[in-house]
């Protein structure tokens, strides 16, 4: 079984009339539900919009991405894959990216190449490999922009 982090999604912008109930009946249109959890405020029991469900498999977390997006309860809601919590802490751990780094390319690394190996994760706007202005040479790094945050979350 793969690990749990890879397994839950985060659900931001949950309207506050959002329950367990229709939380998981929303998210199990793209699979088995493990867990399901609204988070409320431990005074008032209200809810304070963010939730978390844990699919059975990554490939029903990847199903529920690819269909956003995803309204509840008459709202738009935000899902995110979910950071580990020792990881959560870490600055930039919630930030969203869409352009990856990538280093280690070699010298007859051709765009194509990139653009052949990436866009299985998802539509890629834009790739950079970085030359020297002078020389012209490649520096053996680059950068790919995806048009959402998604295959970035994925491939990190």
């Amino acid at each position: 079984r793969e690990k749990e982090q890879f397994r839950k999604l985060f659900i931001g912008g949950l309207s506050f009339e959002t329950t367990e109930e229709s939380l998981r009946s929303y998210y199990e249109q793209w699979g088995k539900l493990t867990d399901c959890v609204v988070m409320r405020d431990p005074a008032s029991k209200r809810s304070r919009g963010f939730g978390f469900v844990t699919f059975s498999s990554m490939a029903e977390v990847d199903a529920a991405m690819a269909a956003r997006p995803h309204t509840i309860d008459g709202r738009v809601v935000e899902p995110k894959r979910a950071v580990a919590r020792e990881e959560s802490g870490k600055p930039g751990a919630h930030v969203t990216v869409k352009k990856l780094f990538v280093g280690g390319i070699k010298e007859d690394t051709e765009e194509h190449h990139l653009r052949d190996y990436f866009e299985e994760y998802g539509k890629i706007d834009t790739i950079e490999i970085i030359t020297d202005r002078q020389s012209g040479k490649k520096r053996g790094f680059g950068f790919v922009t995806f048009d959402d945050h998604d295959p970035v979350d994925k491939i990190v």
